[in-house]
């Protein structure tokens, strides 16, 4: 009876209607299920399925359904009207398609809503995901200025939230990029991607991924491979490219996420080469302040260890040297600029240059420390602390060496005795640099053979773990056990001593001159 299908329709279409609409689009997959659920009953069809289509390469797939499997041309199929990009549609494996026309419009509509829902809320969380993955990137790419872990860090920033592995190819603008890093999702399979006897190496290789290189973002990677590369750019000039894979077409918010994860890449690694380009600087601009070698003196063993600050670009204000001085005698000496930087730099190489002219010039060694000390004032730029001490090569009869100790503001030498004993030589005075007028008390030293002078700057004694400092008792106990030992030993045992006291970064340069009387 017509008029008895028609209250059968109207019956079906207010069920459907009834159905509790979702309040947010993470409730939409259980009101989708409710919906299909009264659709195929009232249809009495044999099933009902939603298939949806993200627009993330996958194509069409089975987002719900209810009832039997439904095979290809059984089905009535109807289009869903949902924003984009997602596309979807309503299949229904009813026996009187006519007759479900309007139950199955009603519902496609109220599906779409619900889709429209999800899509939203879906959205809205990958956003959220994509921003704190941002946030976290960014942390992790600058919590470190080494080029090497930088690179290293990218391709696995990427996998497996972008895709199933990733390669990044770095080098200068205009030039070629080489493969410097790779990730992959199968840790087994990371190091075929630099070997050229795997098909995946040999689709890797630079010359394999040229055009990509020049091609727009997002450029789809050429067969086997199957993916898309973004460029590396640095002032707007090509760098490299961080190559992805992944099976299907990525969405555009995971393209849109590629990029701005370039971006901070891109960033990182110009941060990074600068640095490295910075220390480069600092390490040459120190090693020119350092003498090349030390001289040979007659019956006397010098050795010295330096070791610069481990932190920073910045180059230190220590420095040592050895000489001759017209007289006969040697000069030795362990000094300290204050402060860092370029301008402690040029003060250190001009506090070494005075030194050596003065000392060619005849000066003596209060003489030296005089003027220094006003040319140091009047420029009332920086001070200095040095340790200086003449030597007198050993006397051939009785081994002795004759040294004499001045002391300007720095931290006194240790004595090293042939018996293992170590005192301290020295009396304090003013670091140069600080007042008008200063003066150092010279102290005459004898050295027995074996013995040995050992100068330091502070960044031994100061070097610390926590609150704890390693001081000169530490520095006395460690020199007890090296009597007899060669200079260079002994100076580089120290040095060591302290860099290893902590696991910190050396943040203070660290200088050690040992002076040993040779003589048997």
């Amino acid at each position: 009876m017509p008029g008895a299908d028609h209250t059968a329709s109207e019956a079906a279409i207010e069920a459907v209607l009834a159905a509790c609409p979702p309040a947010t689009g993470a409730d939409s997959p259980a009101y989708v299920d409710q919906v299909l659920m009264l659709l195929g009953e009232h249809l009495r069809a044999d099933g009902c399925a939603l298939l949806v289509d993200r627009n993330d390469g996958t194509g069409l797939a089975v987002e719900a359904s209810w009832g039997q499997p439904l095979r290809e041309g059984t089905a009535v199929r109807v289009a869903l009207s949902i924003g984009a990009p997602w596309h979807a549609q309503l299949l229904v494996g009813t026996p009187d398609p006519q007759g479900s026309r309007l139950l199955t419009a009603v519902a496609s509509r109220l599906l779409g809503l619900a889709l429209d829902m999800q899509r939203l809320y879906e959205s809205d969380q990958a956003r959220q995901q994509s921003l704190t993955f941002l946030v976290e990137v960014s942390d992790l790419l600058t919590q470190s200025l080494d080029l090497a872990l930088t690179t290293a860090l990218i391709p696995r920033l990427v996998v497996p939230r972008l895709g199933s592995w990733a390669a990044l190819y770095l080098g200068e603008p205009g030039g070629e990029h080489p493969l410097v890093a790779v990730s992959h999702v199968d840790e087994n399979a990371t190091t075929d991607m630099f070997d050229r006897r795997h098909e995946l190496g040999r689709s890797l290789a630079t010359a394999r991924l040229a055009a990509v290189f020049d091609a727009p973002p997002g450029s789809p990677l050429p067969a086997p491979l199957s993916g898309f590369a973004v460029p590396l750019l640095a002032n707007g000039q090509r760098i490299g490219a961080l190559v992805i894979g992944r099976e299907h077409r990525p969405p555009l918010e995971d393209m849109i996420l590629a990029e701005e994860l370039a971006r901070r890449a891109s960033a990182a690694i110009t941060n990074a080469r600068l640095h490295e380009e910075r220390r480069r600087i600092a390490h040459t601009l120190q090693q020119s302040l350092l003498p090349k070698t030390l001289p040979w003196i007659p019956r006397v063993d010098v050795g010295a260890c330096y070791l610069p600050s481990g932190v920073g670009t910045e180059v230190g204000g220590d420095l040592y040297d050895v000489m001759a001085m017209p007289d006969g005698r040697w000069l030795a000496y362990v000094g300290d600029v204050s402060g860092k930087g370029i301008q402690a730099a040029a003060m250190t190489g001009f506090v070494r240059d005075v030194i050596r002219i003065l000392v060619a010039d005849g000066k003596p060694v209060p003489t030296i420390l005089s003027i220094l000390n006003t040319t140091l004032f009047e420029r009332a730029e920086r001070y200095i602390t040095l340790a200086l001490t003449t030597i007198d090569a050993p006397d051939l009869r009785s081994g002795v060496a004759e040294v004499t100790v001045y002391l300007a503001g720095h931290d006194a030498p240790l004595l090293l005795h042939a018996d293992a004993e170590v005192t301290s030589v020295g009396v304090g005075g003013t670091a140069l640099g600080l007042v008008a007028s200063t003066s150092a008390t010279a102290v005459p030293v004898s050295l027995s053979p074996g013995d040995t002078l050992v100068f330091h700057t502070d960044g031994v004694t100061e070097r610390r773990r926590g609150r704890e400092f390693l001081g000169r008792d530490r520095v006395c106990a460690t020199l007890s056990t090296l009597a007899g030992h060669p200079a260079e030993v002994i100076a580089e045992r120290i040095a060591s001593l302290a860099k290893n006291f902590s696991a910190e970064p050396v943040r203070d340069d660290i200088a050690v001159l040992a002076v040993r009387n040779a003589a048997s």
